[in-house]
């Protein structure tokens, strides 16, 4: 076994001839066919077998997962697969096992599916999404998973905080400000979810893990899959915080509610968990800065400027966390409601990290 500075530098140099061989050695002959799909985590291929079949053989970023998680996360996909919810569950190798390793480095293959992330919700797509939802939580609940990592402050947001705060990343005239809204926003987000039950999701269902082709849709990427409130399988497919954005939630909420009960009053999660994610994301760049691949994607990280945004970015989230939560006590009904001007959305790319932009 290599260790795990090896298996990463193995696992960033990987290259097409690499994942042939690591695919044949798992027991499926390859044709000379093989080239890189999008994603930043993960490297993910395409790949032709010797029958002419076309793959994704999908390269697991080490020390991020165990096999134990990467099992549950097969595990989930099998469920939902044999539920007939349209997902891509993991093939078995000759062997008949869906997870092998190669120098370290943990792959699987799965089913290629073609289609394109929907650009935006109307109110048919948000029924169909929310009955899709409801039925992929209803296996997610009956499932014995017990070592996916939850969606907790301290698991999603402290202990990447702490890890930050030990490096050299915030500029020290920023750190009290970003480090605070940060620590606020989790704090916040601990109140709010208290007693909220929680089960396996598939934690990052935003439209870029969405397939539509000829009608037929597909949920794909279910590497975050993690346990946690159901709110987050819903406001990622609808960020905004406008008029129409509350309609499509209630229109996806109606469809969820006539296959499983869903609290509303746990949307006022949302915007706690608009926060973590923010923070989440911007320690997820820090942790993957040594992969060449970051610093080409994302010039603009790691600069005072960049950090002078996040910082001011969160004091708003914060602001807006604060301000829903005082109308509610006085009984003002909900800011999103009353507010003014509405701000700036933030864009995919600020919320979305493997978001991949439509093509013209």
């Amino acid at each position: 076994m290599r260790d795990a500075a090896q298996a990463t530098d193995l696992f960033l140099d990987l290259t097409p001839e690499r994942v042939l061989d690591a695919v044949e050695a798992a027991g499926l002959p390859c044709r000379p066919l093989c080239y890189p799909l999008n994603s930043f985590e993960n490297r993910v291929y395409e790949v032709e077998l010797a029958d002419r079949q076309r793959v994704v053989a999908k390269f697991y970023r080490p020390g991020r997962w165990s096999r134990e998680q990467l099992l549950e996360e097969h595990a989930f996909l099998a469920a939902a697969a044999a539920a007939e919810i349209p997902v891509c569950p993991a093939l078995p190798f000759p062997a008949g096992e869906t997870l092998s390793e190669i120098d370290g480095i943990f792959y699987s293959v799965f089913p290629r599916r073609g289609g394109r992330a929907p650009e935006e919700v109307d109110a048919p797509l948000a029924a169909r999404l929310g009955r899709l939802v409801a039925r992929l939580h209803n296996v997610a609940v009956a499932l014995p998973a017990r070592h996916r990592e939850r969606l907790t402050s301290a698991e999603y947001l402290r202990r990447d905080l702490d890890w930050l705060a030990g490096g050299d990343w915030v500029p020290t005239a920023l750190a009290p400000r970003y480090f605070g809204a940060a620590r606020a926003i989790a704090d916040a987000y601990d109140r709010l979810a208290e007693g909220v039950p929680t089960h396996l999701l598939h934690g990052d269902l935003h439209l870029g893990n969405l397939l539509v082709r000829d009608e037929l849709l597909h949920v794909v990427d279910f590497d975050d899959a993690r346990f946690g409130p159901p709110v987050q399988d819903l406001w990622l497919l609808l960020p905004g915080r406008d008029e129409e954005t509350a309609r499509l939630r209630g229109v996806f909420l109606d469809a969820y509610g006539e296959l499983r009960a869903f609290d509303r009053r746990t949307l006022a999660l949302i915007e706690p968990l608009r926060g973590l994610r923010l923070v989440h994301y911007a320690c997820w760049l820090a942790r993957r800065w040594h992969d060449p691949v970051f610093p080409r994607t994302w010039t603009h990280f790691g600069t005072d400027d960049y950090w002078r945004q996040e910082t001011e970015s969160l004091e708003e989230q914060l602001a807006w966390i604060e301000g829903e939560r005082i109308a509610d006590a006085e009984g003002r009904g909900r800011r999103a409601e009353a507010a003014g001007p509405a701000e700036e959305e933030l864009t995919n790319r600020d919320l979305f990290w493997d978001w991949e932009e439509p093509k013209s």
